[in-house]
Formats: C-alpha cells, sequence, structure tokens
C-alpha cells in the first residue's frame, strides 16, 4: 500500500513564504505541517525520529505537487490518502491528522493499521 500525506500548503516559495506567513498571522495552518515540521522549516526532530523507528514510508507533497487524483480522494486538505493498487482512498482525514498533533509515533503507528 502506497501512503501520501498532502500538506494544506504549496510547495514553491511563494506559497511556503505565504503559509508561514498566514501561520504566524494566525490566518491559517496546516495539521500535517504541525506534525512534521512545527516551527523548524527543516522538520521537527520528533517527527525524524518517529519515522526513523517506524517501518511505514509515507511519502508527503504540497497540495500543487499532489495528482489530480490524489486530491480527488482527499476530503480536504490536509489528508493522507493510500493506494491499494486499485484506486486513492482517503486513509486519515484533517480532524484525523489534528489528533496526532503532539504525537508523530501514533500517527504512524495508526498508518501502520491499515
Amino acid at each position: 500500500m502506497r501512503l501520501v500525506g498532502i500538506y494544506d500548503a504549496d510547495g514553491s516559495l511563494a506559497g511556503e513564504l505565504r503559509y508561514a506567513f498566514d501561520k504566524l498571522t494566525g490566518r491559517s495552518s496546516c495539521a500535517l505541517c504541525d506534525i512534521t515540521h512545527g516551527w523548524n522549516p527543516t522538520g521537527s526532530r520528533q517527527w525524524k525520529q518517529a519515522c526513523a523507528a517506524s517501518p511505514i514510508a509515507l511519502e508527503l507533497v504540497h497540495r500543487d505537487d499532489a495528482a489530480a487524483d490524489q486530491l480527488a480522494a482527499a476530503s480536504a486538505l490536509p489528508s493522507i490518502v493510500a493506494h491499494n493498487g486499485e484506486g486513492w482512498s482517503e486513509a486519515l482525514t484533517t480532524a484525523d491528522i489534528a489528533g496526532y498533533k503532539d504525537s508523530p509515533e501514533a500517527l504512524l503507528a495508526r498508518l501502520e493499521q491499515l
């Protein structure tokens, strides 16, 4: 099974700057960004450690880099979508992801159960 996490942010330099400004001013947030990066543009240490300890391979993409069928599977962004060989389906919703804000280990453990 292929797992892809889709950020609610664009990956271009302008998109990253816009997201940072919106996050600083409280206009926008991305639960997946909060887990994987927090305020660290190179990624949170806790996320990196959780990934190193997990067998899960979660590909992370920005919304402007996601494929149309991946975006269609997501009810809202951020989202984690899964491909089981037949097509994409939503594995975790925005609300699901937000529930793991302080525990990337638990998020990856949940994905192991899929």
